[in-house]
């Protein structure tokens, strides 16, 4: 409005010119029109409501691993009109404790996008009390409703320090501490056997630290009462398939 109370005569201007734009963008031209429709989904086209319950989590998280292995990938919540969504507040349906390894990327492997996940990365999925309370946190503050442990096959951190273990050679600076915490994996994977020593004693990681997780003192309550689900997960490199070895909701 100008001083007199009357529209400004730009913002008509402006909003004249948009409405056209807007008609001409819905008409076909016969060059446009032997175009190639683009048929990529638009991220915020139709949103989707965060899951509230462990098994609506459980489930979306898969669905996306369903598109990754297929390439049919979505690349939901990661325009803009997403991040401004979520610069102010965040509820995410998941939190995911991974492995470091560069070919494990949850947000990737599980096709979500800003806002969704809470993401916890160590080597191995080693865990320790900053560790534990990061994973915590969003079930504890914000009611998310699913914790997934996911371990990986050939993973490089669980082999070092199965071969560490096994040998009685310390590896060098903080890197034992990874070790330390993976012990109890290899001494279960010594007493499993099995073809593959490292691959059972990463399965045994992930069930041990879901586990953990699932009964400890402060999430204990939230499992049984049916708001939480923790999960232990498993990724193939080689297929890019997300398979569970414990704690699915039903």
């Amino acid at each position: 409005m100008d001083r007199a109370g009357h529209p400004n005569r730009r913002a008509l201007l402006a909003g004249g010119l948009a409405s056209a734009a807007a008609v001409l963008a819905g008409c076909s031209s016969p060059r446009a029109s032997s175009a190639p429709a683009d048929t990529s989904p638009s991220p915020s086209a139709s949103p989707q409501p965060s899951p509230t319950t462990p098994a609506a989590a459980f489930a979306r998280l898969m669905e996306g691993n369903k598109r990754w292995v297929s390439g049919n990938l979505r690349h939901p919540d990661r325009d803009p009109d997403r991040r401004q969504l979520v610069s102010l507040t965040q509820e995410p349906f998941g939190a995911i404790l991974s492995c470091i390894d560069s070919r494990v990327p949850p947000e990737l492997l599980f096709d979500t996008g800003l806002g969704d996940l809470y993401v916890m990365r160590t080597g191995g999925e080693a865990v320790g009390p900053v560790v534990t309370g990061s994973v915590e946190y969003g079930p504890m503050t914000s009611g998310t409703p699913l914790v997934v442990v996911l371990g990986h096959q050939r993973c490089g951190a669980v082999k070092a320090a199965y071969e560490s273990l096994r040998d009685g050679k310390p590896l060098p600076g903080n890197l034992q501490a990874i070790v330390d915490a993976l012990r109890p994996a290899y001494d279960r994977a010594v007493r499993e056997g099995g073809a593959d020593p490292v691959e059972t004693m990463a399965r045994a990681q992930v069930e041990l630290t879901a586990a953990g997780l699932r009964s400890n003192q402060d999430l204990a309550p939230l499992v049984k009462k049916g708001l939480l689900a923790v999960v232990g997960a498993y990724y193939s490199l080689d297929t890019g398939t997300v398979d569970v070895l414990a704690g699915a909701p039903s």
